[in-house]
């Protein structure tokens, strides 16, 4: 079978988990959180980062940064994953779903001044399959009409916009090493901050509301509660496990980048035939081989292509049903014609297996799958 997704593990991981479970702290904050750290600051430029317990608890530490308040509206794309809304609905905010680019079905940047108004705080734009939106034209209406960008990057860590990391583009930037990631720790992700001026609160509200850190750096010798916050430190055992990860980074960037082309090169004759369009990348961006996804003519025929594939012992699945148009999106009174790029692509998408320990062979066979359903 062809699984949709396999994190790769080595002997490197179980080295340094091992060590951190017998040489390091349990709790986090340990050696390896440190090592990562300065991974991320050495290959990225990441000055101002903490690791969370995972993408999801860094969105939600971005909403409580910049104050998020009930009655506050927040522009967001509706082709995403429900923690995108979720951090800052749990603030009480609302979303304000804007319609995508169909392209690289990130967010129309063309569409968010129309939606803004004089509740609107912030803009929550995700890079989708790991391509980077369109973050300058985006940064720019948000100096316009004085509002707060934080950027989903939960799937885009190593892409590049315009010679520019992921993380460094936007006031806020949240990356998931959830297991489908590149990079994995299980479950985790980190919150990064272009200013050191969000950094000390950022470190109370990610260790419930305490100065807990400060004491751990000796700026104090007792820790008392100071803000409101959560639980939102990960177990330096994981750390260890990511810095691994980190440590075989260009393995393993190199060989999911060498899987996307191969799909690419492969799946060109049927987009000739106009049996399926491949994944569109702008000049301007270099991704990092995130996932590979094609556009199928309808609903239908992707319904009947999964089923296909899934008889042949290849998984591959859907990527979102449209957040406004999902259930709790209509609760909260949306419609399907709100976003209708957003609704066409979403019913047509279909993502292909990709993970590391993916053969030649393996990606030739799902090609030669999805030819044989169009016979």
């Amino acid at each position: 079978m062809i699984p949709f997704n396999k994190a790769t593990v080595t002997e490197l991981e179980e080295q340094y988990v091992i060590d951190a479970l017998h040489n390091s702290k349990l709790s986090g904050d340990g050696k390896y959180t440190m090592k990562v750290y300065e991974q991320l600051k050495q290959r990225f430029g990441f000055e101002n980062v903490l690791l969370t317990t995972s993408g999801t608890t860094a969105l939600e530490m971005s909403a409580l940064l910049i104050n998020l308040e009930p009655g506050d509206e927040v522009i967001v794309p509706s082709f995403t994953f429900s923690s995108t809304v979720n951090a800052f609905m749990l603030r009480g905010a609302k979303p304000v779903f804007c319609d995508i680019r169909p392209d690289t079905f990130n967010l129309d940047e063309t569409l968010i001044e129309g939606l803004i108004t004089e509740k609107t705080k912030a803009i929550y734009c995700v890079d989708y399959a790991g391509i980077p939106c369109e973050i300058d034209a985006i940064n720019e209406i948000a100096k316009k009409h004085g509002l707060y960008v934080i950027e989903d990057a939960a799937q885009s860590i190593g892409s590049t916009y315009k010679g520019r990391y992921t993380g460094t583009l936007a006031e806020f930037s949240c990356f998931s090493f959830h297991e489908t990631k590149n990079y994995a720790m299980g479950e985790g992700g980190a919150l990064v901050m272009d200013t050191d001026k969000y950094m000390d609160r950022a470190e109370i509200i990610r260790e419930k509301g305490t100065n807990r850190r400060q004491v751990l750096k000796g700026w104090t010798d007792k820790y008392t509660w100071h803000d409101i916050g959560s639980s939102f430190l990960p177990s330096d055992v994981l750390a260890a496990l990511l810095y691994a990860q980190l440590e075989r980074y260009d393995d393993i960037m190199e060989k999911r980048r060498g899987i996307w082309y191969r799909y690419h090169e492969l799946l060109k004759p049927l987009e000739e035939q106009g049996k399926l369009r491949r994944a569109i990348v702008p000049d301007h961006v270099v991704h990092n081989g995130h996932m590979y996804n094609i556009v199928l003519p309808d609903d239908q025929i992707r319904t009947d292509l999964v089923e296909y594939l899934k008889q042949n012992e290849i998984m591959a699945y859907i990527c979102y049903v449209p957040l406004h148009s999902a259930p709790m999106g209509l609760k909260t009174g949306y419609r399907p014609e709100d976003c209708p790029v957003t609704e066409e692509y979403g019913a047509r998408v279909l993502r292909l297996p990709l993970y590391y320990d993916m053969s030649e062979e393996d990606t030739e066979l799902v090609v030669k799958k999805i030819g044989d359903f169009y016979g």
